[in-house]
């Protein structure tokens, strides 16, 4: 355990981020799941797109937060469009 008072201080700041950083990687990770769900799942692409443009805040203000790099955002955010696009393209397809 550290002894000095900067060093105390460290130590608490750095528990703070740890705790917030998880909470953030958690909704990014429900985000992720719920756009997942409604591609996979449903194949609803009306509950696919709806759940896409909830993600995506929620993903880009964790990235702005700095809990993710900018492109590893932009890299899932991009995933996921790619993923509701193809489930648009197949069904309109199909129909």
């Amino acid at each position: 355990m550290a002894n000095h008072k900067s060093a105390l201080k460290r130590v608490r700041q750095s528990q703070l981020r740890r705790e917030r950083n998880k909470a953030n990687r958690t909704r990014v990770k429900n985000a992720v799941k719920a756009v997942d769900a409604a591609v996979e799942i449903d194949k609803s692409v009306e509950k696919a797109r709806s759940s896409l443009k909830a993600a995506i805040p929620v993903i880009a203000g964790v990235a702005a937060k700095g809990t993710f790099h900018k492109k590893t955002a932009a890299r899932k955010i991009s995933r996921l469009t790619r993923r509701v696009n193809k489930l648009a393209r197949s069904t309109e397809s199909a129909a």
